[in-house]
């Protein structure tokens, strides 16, 4: 989480509303005790010494959106070179590039402008974060779309917990979500910086980093349609094939598992089995009281879910899930350009 105010987004952050409008000359002076602080982040974060670091005007900029102020301080040799510059601006404290500030504050034209200027879309803050990862924390759709038209990584840094694609899916942002996925984002990625003991005290993360099960937790459909279709592990699990072992230890430990403890709705566990998830790694046919404590899980769903553990499914469906799966996930966006009839090419994108 940030220490630098509400500017500063973050995976469990909810998206800014709004910015104050203001002009660089209405920036409010810093604090004794601020400046202070402020000039310990410089010290510790910013790519240049102290003493050249003092000039902020192209931050600030940025930051309330003042395009003309951004051009003319550009047609300055010292400031295009300190464009990529990560700078402790007054408003914020954060060291990061006046790129990354204007995603964050949302405002498309500056974002654009310092693009085509010589901005590095995809440099990071001192907390792992892209520029392209705040615009979605922040749901600006437009800053999104001229960033990964620029070429920004829609999986954003490795360096940061947490992806694009993750936080859309969190917060029920189908718009950004769909942008993602139409500029490669992987719909199955994590950004764990290392593997977890199978049997950890958080038995549930091998989960909880699937963006697929994220918006299943926030009762996201549309998002978990989008996904699915997107060609999202139905079985996911981070530490590779869902582990038999674990079924027993009381916890979710496969999707349909975990929809079904969340009391999600039968569309979940219908859209799951339809896109090739295996009903026999739920390790329960009836739902134990004691073991589900306050989760109810949805009758219809359970119903759903039983009928699919006693009847094989047809040979039509088995095909389908074959070929979507022989294809890769990479591939499914070409479906709608095959030469085959419109019925065939529905019924693989899952339209039928």
């Amino acid at each position: 989480m940030a220490d630098g105010g509400d500017i500063e987004g973050d995976v469990d952050d909810p998206p800014n509303m709004g910015y104050p409008l203001v002009t660089v000359s209405d920036l409010p002076s810093s604090t004794v005790a601020g400046r202070n602080l402020k000039e310990w982040l410089q010290e510790q974060f910013c790519d240049k010494p102290l003493e050249q670091c003092e000039d902020m005007r192209l931050h600030n900029a940025a930051y309330v959106g003042d395009l003309d102020t951004i051009k003319s301080l550009l047609q300055e040799e010292s400031f295009k070179q300190r464009i990529n510059e990560k700078s402790v601006w007054c408003c914020g404290w954060l060291p990061c590039t006046p790129l990354r500030i204007a995603a964050t504050a949302g405002h498309g034209d500056c974002v654009g402008y310092l693009i085509g200027q010589g901005a590095e879309v995809d440099l990071v803050d001192v907390k792992g974060q892209t520029a392209l990862y705040v615009a979605v924390v922040n749901g600006h759709l437009d800053c999104v779309r001229i960033l990964l038209e620029a070429g920004a990584d829609p999986n954003g840094s490795r360096h940061h917990r947490s992806t694009p694609i993750y936080h859309a899916a969190r917060v029920g942002r189908v718009d950004i979500l769909q942008e993602l996925i139409r500029f490669n984002a992987d719909v199955d990625v994590d950004q764990q910086l290392g593997p977890r003991p199978l049997f950890s005290a958080r038995t549930l993360s091998t989960l909880v980093v699937c963006p697929l099960y994220i918006s299943a937790a926030y009762h996201h459909l549309h998002c978990f349609r989008l996904l699915l279709q997107a060609g999202a592990n139905p079985d996911y699990n981070y530490t590779g094939p869902v582990s038999r072992e674990a079924l027993g230890r009381g916890l979710a430990s496969c999707l349909l598992d975990a929809v079904l403890r969340h009391g999600c709705e039968p569309a979940f566990v219908g859209l799951l089995l339809d896109h090739g998830a295996d009903p026999y790694l739920v390790p329960w046919e009836e739902p134990d009281p004691d073991a589900m404590g306050r989760v109810r899980v949805n009758p219809e769903a359970l119903r759903i879910y039983q009928e699919a553990r006693r009847c094989p499914r047809r040979l039509t469906h088995v095909c389908r899930i074959t070929i979507r799966r022989t294809m890769g996930k990479s591939r499914l966006r070409h479906i709608s350009s095959l030469p085959l009839p419109d019925a065939i090419k529905n019924f693989l994108l899952h339209q039928a």
